[in-house]
């Protein structure tokens, strides 16, 4: 039986003509439908959920049409969706919390953390109905999650500055204090009485403030990844949640027909491999998982690839997800593409094409040359050029 999956996607609100951060999604929500569409801590942020699959091709429609539904909605108010992990020109001054009890008990507790929360990802949530089974995937998944996270890296830029690295989100993103790699747990119930123990401490006040790279879902019988920034191009969803399902099926696999040996102490290790895969995305190195060293970004994915190809294939996805992966390699990572767009114009630049990457979009808008008002990025940093856009993989 094909496991089935589904994705929660964050997008940022910006305003079409200058770029900047617009708290308006009390009001795009308004005319779509609850549920598939929700708030989050700040209203410049907007989440749509979508619907359980079993298909790649499945998801992608449904990401599409979710898409498209938020564009519009944005666009009835002059306003347009981002999904990246920052946007070039988000200010802290332009944006505001979402009203209720739990988001204001956030924002008093955690404070600037809370405040620069101005950040977006991508969650992939994968079937794992056996909670013990779930903690058990956690370890054995966790040292490839740093090369979906490579994958995903939209985020070279923060407070109009160019960071150095390709996913700023997740500097960002690990101030919290539950974020970063899991701990290792025997069981279900060896991992809910740690959750109780860090609720029953106050540093966090539910289940759901569990901020690591993957848990088991707090409200659903699946297994959740949450390291990835969010993508501006649907594709690169759908990339990124074929490779998980994968590697969560290999694991699950292993796991029934062997003894696995146990977690190995692997933590520090895995912080330090998000960090790189944050430094560098596509266009440099990556800590290969088999050897501890670092090696260049596209031969650990092709040994991801490699791994995980018997799953894929048993679920049909083998050529879309190789043929995604390989153009993704190809085009580099949309971090890459955002710099680029700044280097040779500015930062609204950088915006528009991420706005036109998100409704789908070959090409950004133009502007006239007196709609530019915004400053090139500070302290660019030079990345080897990558290969022309490639189109949609079939699917």
């Amino acid at each position: 039986m094909t496991v089935r999956i589904g994705v929660e996607e964050e997008f940022h609100i910006v305003e079409v003509e200058t770029g900047l951060l617009a708290p308006r999604a009390d009001t795009m929500l308004e005319k779509l439908p609850p549920g598939a569409f929700t708030t989050e801590l700040q209203q410049a942020t907007v989440e749509s959920n979508s619907g359980v699959h079993e298909t790649l091709a499945g998801l992608y429609d449904d990401v599409i049409r979710a898409r498209r539904r938020l564009d519009a909605a944005a666009s009835a108010h002059g306003l347009a969706v981002v999904a990246a992990g920052t946007v070039p020109l988000a200010r802290t001054q332009d944006t505001r919390p979402t009203d209720g009890r739990r988001y204001r008990h956030m924002v008093d507790e955690y404070r600037m953390i809370a405040d620069e929360q101005l950040i977006c990802g991508t969650h992939v949530h994968v079937d794992v109905p056996d909670r013990d089974l779930a903690v058990r995937l956690m370890c054995e998944v966790s040292p490839w999650l740093h090369v979906l996270l490579a994958l995903s890296a939209s985020s070279p830029f923060w407070l109009g500055a160019d960071t150095g690295y390709a996913s700023w989100r997740t500097m960002v993103w690990q101030r919290w204090p539950t974020a970063g790699p899991p701990g290792c747990y025997a069981d279900a119930a060896d991992y809910d009485a740690a959750v109780q123990s860090l609720i029953d401490s106050g540093v966090i006040s539910d289940a759901g403030m569990i901020y690591h790279d993957i848990r088991p879902s707090a409200h659903q019988k699946t297994l959740e990844l949450r390291i990835c920034d969010a993508s501006p191009r649907a594709e690169t969803v759908v990339l990124i949640a074929g490779l998980y399902r994968a590697l969560v099926t290999e694991a699950r696999e292993r796991l029934e027909t062997t003894d696995a040996p146990p977690c190995r102490g692997r933590h520090e290790w895995l912080r330090a491999a998000a960090w790189r895969a944050a430094r560098s995305g596509l266009e440099g190195v990556l800590i290969d998982p088999g050897t501890g060293r670092e090696a260049p970004a596209a031969d650990v994915v092709r040994r991801l690839l490699a791994r995980v190809r018997p799953a894929l294939e048993a679920a049909g996805d083998w050529d879309t997800v190789r043929n995604l992966a390989e153009r993704a390699l190809a085009t580099g990572s949309a971090a890459h593409r955002m710099r680029r767009a700044a280097e040779a114009d500015d930062l609204l630049a950088c915006t528009d094409l991420a706005i036109a990457e998100t409704r789908g979009d070959d090409q950004p808008r133009r502007r006239a040359a007196a709609a530019r008002h915004v400053a090139s990025p500070a302290r660019p940093v030079a990345h080897p050029s990558g290969a022309g856009r490639a189109g949609i993989a079939g699917r």
